[in-house]
């Protein structure tokens, strides 16, 4: 019965170290994920050579990679080769021939006119003209790395936990204060006027992820409360990454003064209101009774309702009908030029009579803006700036 308890005994210690060495041959891919991190795709590579067996996943993220980096390498090598030709078209010296100087020839070599600078020609290295590609989020063995992998958006969801966190040490500072009978000092509160929010496009690249509405109201919502929080002004570094100007401020929030007429009323006059050939000079008096004179006539000067309209939204928007009176003189153009010129300097004029929230509205609105557009040349060989002629085979 002895030899049979020492068997026994010893066939079980057996059992028990092969399943303890099982058990750390099995943790030795999880140990390499957490204490490395996430390797480079050549690294992955060199991993798998050694490792015969990896995840269809991986496998396929390798090949995507691989693809990847033998196109941006052809793409680099055609940059580098049309820096050089342009820069022997326009006498300079290649190795000296900065992104600054290409833009320069770009601009001299293909003039453009369109509104937009996004449609106009460009030539940039192409790490900034394609899009970002996400690292790999998990090893070669299909163990993602990122703690929130299976939230479907990590870097989303990662963004809502580092707001939540600077959230609870603000939180925590205050009650240190408020122990130490001290107060926030409002002076160096965040001021947001003349910024917005980044957009939902824009946070979309940031994050290299598809987030939905409802996602970014709730993105938003959570930064809105972070920097209303009586010391979100120790975080601003943070909230100023999410954050965008919308105009820069400079002249146009050199706000003048009203000037006093005869009467003891006030106004103000903008000059030089330009819109496409139009050109106009508009005073706006108040207080006023809403009467709008255009070259000695009134609203109906424009017989269409477009204009109309377009005169009238300055006011409707900053909801001073009826309160102010505006007197414009006008020439040059059609109708509409004449009155995206008259727009613009009544939204102008108007910013003397309203509070700073109206004018951060109304700049929000780009009604602040002035319009550059023209209308685009006809094209040499086509049937106008845009339009081809009819190709015919015969």
């Amino acid at each position: 019965m002895a030899n049979i308890a020492q068997i026994a005994i010893r066939f079980k210690g057996l059992q028990i170290q092969n399943r303890l060495s099982t058990a750390i041959k099995t943790c030795k891919p999880a140990l390499y994920s957490t204490s490395v991190g996430a390797p480079s795709s050549a690294e992955s590579i060199a991993t798998v050579s050694k490792k015969g067996k990896v995840s269809k996943a991986m496998k396929a993220y390798l090949e995507r990679a691989k693809a990847h980096d033998e196109f941006m390498k052809i793409q680099n090598l055609e940059f580098k080769l049309g820096k050089r030709h342009l820069a022997n078209m326009m006498g300079e010296d290649p190795e000296t021939f900065t992104q600054a100087d290409i833009d320069r020839a770009i601009q001299y070599l293909f003039p453009s006119g369109l509104y937009d600078k996004k449609a106009r020609p460009l030539m940039k290295p192409p790490e900034e003209v394609i899009p970002q590609r996400k690292a790999a989020e998990f090893d070669e063995t299909g163990r993602p790395f990122h703690s929130m992998f299976y939230t479907g958006r990590p870097n989303y969801y990662k963004l809502l936990f580092d707001i939540v966190g600077y959230l609870n040490n603000l939180n925590a500072f205050e009650d240190r204060m408020i122990r130490k009978q001290l107060t926030p000092d409002p002076t160096q509160q965040i001021d947001t006027s003349g910024s917005e929010w980044l957009s939902k496009d824009v946070l979309e690249k940031m994050l290299l992820e598809d987030i939905s509405e409802i996602e970014y109201e709730n993105f938003v919502n959570v930064m809105t409360r972070l920097i209303q929080h009586p010391y979100s002004y120790r975080e601003k570094a943070f909230i100023d990454q999410y954050r965008k100007p919308l105009l820069a401020k400079t002249d146009a929030d050199q706000i003048p003064t009203p000037q006093l007429d005869e009467n003891g009323n006030s106004f103000i006059t903008v000059y030089e209101c330009l819109r496409k050939s139009a050109r106009a000079d508009v005073t706006i008096i108040a207080p006023g009774t809403g009467k709008i004179t255009i070259n000695g006539q009134d609203i109906t000067y424009f017989e269409s309702v477009q204009p109309r309209e377009q005169v009238l939204f300055p006011l409707i928007f900053s909801d001073m009908v009826g309160k102010v009176d505006v007197v414009a003189n006008v020439e040059g153009g059609g109708f509409s030029g004449q009155a995206g010129a008259i727009r613009w300097g009544i939204a102008m004029g108007l910013r003397s009579f309203v509070d700073a929230d109206t004018i951060d509205k109304m700049r929000m609105a780009g009604l602040l803006q002035r319009d550059y557009r023209r209308r685009e040349r006809k094209k040499p060989g086509q049937a106008g700036a845009r339009r081809k002629y009819t190709w015919k085979k015969r």
